[in-house]
């Protein structure tokens, strides 16, 4: 009976579930093809990731493999990481190409710069990571290693620590983006997120102290640019919520 009452142009279930298959299906080619070109430079990349711990180590220190299969693994790892973060926008366009259609208007507006800076925002984090984060926590690690103790990381150890790093400080840099979806759909308004702001800046901290290694140089690193960002969401969000005003 439903056939019969269904309109000729309304899509129907097993539409949907082909255009999803499809998307799914061009997202992990994509994906498969960027991790094949990273595969043949996968030592040079971890070479490359392992710089910020190298330079701080002292003379002679060096990364070390304690299981067998770890040169192996750890820069396939790695390759398969970087390709994930790489393709990042290759997959969220078939993402939002298969919800699209089924989006009013003024959600596409909104939705498109959601999408760019979250993207954006994601790879600032991980580079403020990277360039600055990195460097700076293993030269405090290295100026307090005990005396007579020898420095030396296991390959898999390390790449965890960074992964889990970039991952942190790249999800982190997404709190504008967090607060703008909140405005955008009525839960919070800025006027409450202004008065909210002292808070935030402890729950930042307190968020910093658990997903950070516990010392004070990256828990600060990871609390300041935060600080920093929810200003920016409560200015974001306040354009938010005036164009909703004049839509």
């Amino acid at each position: 009976m439903s056939d019969a009452t269904q309109t000729p142009d309304e899509p129907r279930l097993i539409d949907h579930l082909i255009e999803l298959r499809a998307r799914l299906l061009r997202a992990v080619v994509g994906l498969f093809v960027v991790l094949l070109a990273l595969l043949p430079f996968a030592h040079r990349l971890y070479a490359y990731f392992a710089a910020p711990l190298l330079a701080k180590l002292p003379a002679g220190g060096q990364l070390i493999a304690v299981e067998v299969a770890s040169p192996f693994f750890a820069p396939l790892k790695l390759a398969f990481f970087v390709a994930l973060m790489a393709s990042m926008p290759w997959l969220l366009y078939q993402a939002w190409a298969f919800v699209a259609p089924g989006l009013y208007q003024r959600e596409k507006r909104l939705a498109v710069p959601l999408l760019v800076s979250a993207v954006g925002l994601f790879y600032a984090g991980c580079a403020f990571a990277f360039y600055l984060v990195l460097p700076t926590v293993f030269g405090f690690l290295a100026k307090i290693t005990p005396e007579g103790v020898a420095m030396m990381t296991d390959i898999n150890a390390y790449l965890d620590f960074v992964l889990v790093i970039f991952v942190a400080f790249g999800f982190s840099f997404e709190l504008p983006v967090a607060m703008v979806i909140a405005a955008a759909l009525g839960w919070v308004t800025p006027t409450q997120l202004r008065e909210s702001r002292g808070y935030a800046i402890v729950g930042v901290f307190i968020i910093a102290a658990v997903i950070t290694p516990p010392d004070v140089v990256s828990q600060l690193m990871l609390a300041i640019p935060m600080c920093l960002l929810y200003e920016v969401g409560i200015v974001a969000s306040g354009w938010v919520v005036r164009g909703r005003g004049q839509s």
